[in-house]
């Protein structure tokens, strides 16, 4: 998809300037109004509100710019539709104070701009877009590239979005795009396939104010289709050339591309088909799919206005050493976060957009329910759909089976009378939270009983990530008329009473009578969404649904299947590891600030032992550390423990509760003193206030804070008080991780519970320290949030740092953990790696290249020094305990002479077992 930068820069340089003529039809109507706007950070930002003219019609439009005379590139921002120039101040001051020439306007019958909404045709919305770069270019601080050529951007979301791909189609000045969730062909997007997309449609005229707002003939467009449900020639000829496919061939500057995942309005397809178009005409193009979209949920964007920023500072202001970011990349969802309740979200990317159907799996589909029959490939009633090519198709479960012997699955549903009552997907207005929760499983819709098709997969034996437009091979007929159908894929759950629809996305079909009894592939809705190992996949094909127009006559549709559902996968495009999430480095957070109470009282303290030179990069040594409860001349909370932590360990420290864990921490970070014993960190005896506890970073209970100061002040301050330069704190690095945003200038009181352990996180951060110490840093996480944190430990550890975690998830610390130290009523169990200690047990896992076969299992048992041998789950292993003094060794010799398919042989013992067995049954 890229170019090199010389390519689209020769587009932009010595073209014919047709829009220049329209200079002298805009008119300055008033002195405008000057405003300002300031931070402590930025240049002050100017605005100027003018009313311009343009062919006769009044454009209300706002320009931004900050400080100097110098000259810099223009950006021109559009509004999405109802909406006018207001709605992206905040975006124009954010771009003017970084430099830019920012420029917006209420379009035509919108804010205080006059004129009738032509749906940006090119001679009225798309005209006034280029009289207003005639004006920035009389500019005198707008950057040219020649005579009345300003150096311009143009970005925009929905309605504003079209007219920035637009612009770049019909004005060459144009030199770079950056279009939101917007469309590419607007017949396509509101009559799909010929289906009427009605309530979307009604939304679109009464959020513009009314038919009488509309140019005529497109008021009179919408009242024929909206009479007759079905749209005409003449009402796709008039979207298609107000339409950015129109003038496709045209448009060849940089474009980044953003569109949502959860909009039924302009779903993902609209932005696939721009990206083909722009990468195909040699420009370079970036993709990202965010979270939200016409449907509601999260619409990303500061993150995306950073991102636009970063397009225009590299296409605009042609600074080579900006990061763009990746050629795709994708929002993904999962998970609450259980102290604020904000969706958890993570992105992946690839380096080129994979488009909508890479990695093609194909998943067998059998009819399930309703009337259904049963047409014979031999009479087989197993896994149906033919894969109608005589090849092998995948099955849930990821082996393979003959397409030809599967079957066909045939079912017969009705439309009914008047297309009531209908299906529910997608409900504008209503559906964003239900688009955003279908990411979380949960989500709501309605097929009604005789008016679908289902068919069904087995239970998916691994997980699974759709990434694209699902297809399937059909063959459809309808008693009388055009089949009007409405395909989704649903995500079926184990017990098969909760199904999900993702992002609440249905796709229509009009399968006319010459395409009837005939195979056609149907193109589902374009998704990203995970399915976990045991569920299913769901296709339904319904007679109606509520969102879209079909047939009032009531008939009768039959459908086939004539193949597997082929779903696109994406294996390019990878996950982000966590990337500094808010809980960041660790939780040190209270820790620290007791240490420096500790340092600012007068408490006497006693004489600290010199430092041990030989220790000196040791980060933890502990020798014979003992400590009594309280009141208690005999009962130890910690006995004789000893050991060692060296340089970029992630140490687990184990233990059922009571076994001494946290008593160990609180004396390690100096909270409390030993009866016996030392600590050493980097070769420092640990007292209350020892000056070397300004390398740990600790968690262990809740931090402090000031709260009628903010969280920023906060922070400020507990830095100013440990003395140490400003320039040591990494305040910014850990106000990043945090994740507070706004809430940073906020009183901590106003605080939730969740953004003060942000907040404790980040003061944690604070100076980096070379040990980290965390007590159950995941209390209170979910899975996602889990796997974050884990993320962190194993990145921090590498850098050279060391981590100490205390934990009772087992199955995390066996994944984050290198080492182990193992305590049990208050003594030491058993310390070292972990796969010292997991592979202890008796029990080996062979993995095998083939399946294992029976006689096979019986060779091996029958092996001396075997004590059995059975076969793993899936067929391809074996499970053999040893009996004896036979080593693993002799075992792999002997299984090599039986011919054997050896692809790994490791101890089949998790942590949990090797955990119970060493603390004796004890709880964790």
């Amino acid at each position: 998809m890229q170019t090199p930068d010389s390519r689209w820069r020769r587009w932009t340089r010595g073209r014919g300037r047709w829009a220049a003529a329209l200079a002298a039809l805009v008119v300055l109507a008033g002195a405008g109004t000057w405003t300002a706007a300031a931070d402590d950070s930025a240049p002050a930002v100017h605005r100027e509100d003018r009313m311009m003219r343009v062919d006769g019609v009044s454009i209300d439009t706002s320009y931004f710019t900050s400080g100097g005379s110098e000259r810099r590139p223009a950006v021109l921002i559009g509004h999405g539709f109802g909406g006018s120039k207001d709605d992206v101040r905040a975006q124009a001051e954010k771009l003017a104070g970084a430099g830019y020439a920012v420029l917006t306007w209420s379009a035509r019958g919108f804010g205080k701009s006059g004129g009738e909404i032509s749906l940006n045709a090119p001679g009225r919305e798309v005209k006034d877009v280029s009289g207003l770069i005639d004006w920035l270019a009389r500019r005198p601080e707008v950057q040219l590239d020649g005579k009345g050529d300003p150096r311009v951007g143009v970005t925009g979301a929905s309605y504003g979005g079209a007219v920035s791909l637009l612009a770049a189609g019909h004005d060459k000045r144009v030199d770079a795009i950056a279009p939101v969730i917007t469309y590419w062909n607007l017949a396509d997007a509101l009559f799909p396939d010929g289906v009427f997309k009605k309530l979307w449609a009604g939304i679109f005229i009464t959020s513009g104010g009314g038919c009488d707002k509309f140019e005529k003939q497109l008021c009179d467009m919408y009242e024929r289709v909206a009479v007759s449900g079905k749209p005409d020639a003449a009402a796709r000829a008039l979207l298609t050339d107000r339409s950015p496919a129109a003038v496709g061939d045209r448009i060849k500057v940089p474009a980044l591309i953003v569109q949502g995942q959860t909009d039924s309005l302009f779903p993902l397809g609209q932005a696939d088909a721009m990206a083909r178009t722009i990468s195909g005409n040699g420009a370079p193009v970036s993709v990202d799919w965010i979270a939200g979209g016409h449907d509601g949920g999260d619409l990303e964007s500061g993150r995306v206005e950073n991102r636009i920023g970063a397009w225009f500072d590299r296409y605009l202001k042609e600074d080579k050493g900006v990061d763009t970011g990746p050629g795709f990349r994708v929002t993904r969802t999962g998970g609450i976060d259980s102290t604020d309740g904000a969706a958890l979200q993570r992105g992946a990317s690839s380096d080129h957009y994979p488009g909508l159907s890479s990695g093609g799996r194909q998943i067998a589909l059998t009819g399930t329910g309703g009337r259904q029959e049963i047409t014979g490939l031999g009479g087989s009633s197993g896994l149906g759909g033919s894969s109608g090519r005589g090849g092998t198709q995948d099955d849930a479960n990821g082996g393979a089976q003959d397409g030809a012997s599967a079957g066909l699955r045939t079912q017969t549903f009705r439309n009914p009378a008047g297309a009531n009552p209908p299906a529910i997907s997608a409900v504008p207005g209503v559906g964003g939270g239900l688009a955003q929760l279908s990411t979380l499983g949960v989500g709501l819709s309605l097929d009604f009983p005789g008016q679908y098709a289902r068919f069904d997969s087995a239970a998916l034996g691994t997980s699974m990530r759709i990434t694209g437009s699902p297809t399937v091979r059909v063959k459809v007929t309808a008693a009388q008329g055009d089949a009007v159908l409405f395909g989704k894929v649903y995500d079926v759950a184990p017990d098969g009473r909760q199904q999900v629809l993702p992002s609440q996305l249905v796709a229509p079909y009009r399968i006319t009578p010459a395409q009837q009894n005939k195979t056609v592939e149907l193109t589902l809705p374009a998704v990203d969404h995970a399915l976990d190992a045991g569920h299913r996949l769901r296709l339904v094909l319904s007679a109606t649904d509520l969102g879209y127009a079909s047939p009032a006559e009531p008939t009768t549709y039959t459908v086939s299947l004539d193949g597997p559902l082929n779903v696109p996968t994406a294996p390019a495009v990878k996950t982000a590891p966590a990337g500094l999430p808010w809980w960041t480095w660790g939780l040190p957070a209270a820790a620290a600030v007791i240490a420096l109470a500790l340092l600012l009282t007068a408490r006497r303290r006693t004489a600290t032992p010199a430092p041990e030179p030989a220790l000196a990069d040791v980060p933890l040594q502990i020798t014979d550390l003992s400590k009594k409860y309280a009141r208690s001349a005999d009962r130890y909370a910690v006995k004789d423990l000893s050991f060692r932590v060296e340089k970029g360990q992630v140490l687990g420290l184990l233990g059922p509760n009571g076994a001494g864990k946290t008593t160990t921490l609180r004396m390690l970070m100096g909270l409390i003193g030993p009866d016996g014993g030392e600590i050493r960190v980097f070769g420092h005896a640990i007292r209350p206030g020892a000056p070397v506890l300004s390398r740990v970073g600790a968690f262990v209970e809740g931090a402090g804070f000031l709260p009628h100061l903010s969280g920023r002040a906060n922070l400020e301050l507990y830095w100013q008080a440990t003395g140490r330069p400003a320039e040591d704190s990494h305040i910014e690095e850990a106000l990043e991780i945090a994740g507070l945003g706004d809430a940073l200038a906020r009183a901590v009181r106003t605080y939730s519970q969740g953004m003060r352990q942000r907040l404790a996180i980040a003061q944690a951060m604070l100076g980096m320290p070379d040990l980290l110490i965390l007590d159950e840093p995941t209390n209170g996480l979910d899975p996602p949030q889990i796997r974050e944190m884990r993320d962190v430990m194993i990145r921090y550890a590498a850098g050279g740092r060391t981590v100490i975690v205390s934990s009772h998830l087992l199955s995390e610390v066996e994944q984050s953990c290198t080492h182990l130290v193992v305590m049990d009523r208050g003594r030491l169990v058993q310390a070292g790696p972990v796969a010292a200690i997991t592979g202890s047990g008796d029990t080996l896992l062979i993995s095998t290249a083939a399946e294992v076969t029976e006689p096979l299992v019986d060779k091996v048992a029958a092996l001396p020094g075997i004590g059995s041998a059975v076969r793993t789950d899936d067929g391809r292993g074996l499970l053999v305990r040893l009996d004896g003094d036979t080593s693993s060794s002799t075992l792999i010799a002997e299984l090599v002479r039986l011919d054997v398919p050896l692809t790994g042989v490791g101890p089949h013992r998790r942590l949990e077992d090797a955990f119970l067995t060493l603390i004796s049954g004890g709880s964790a």
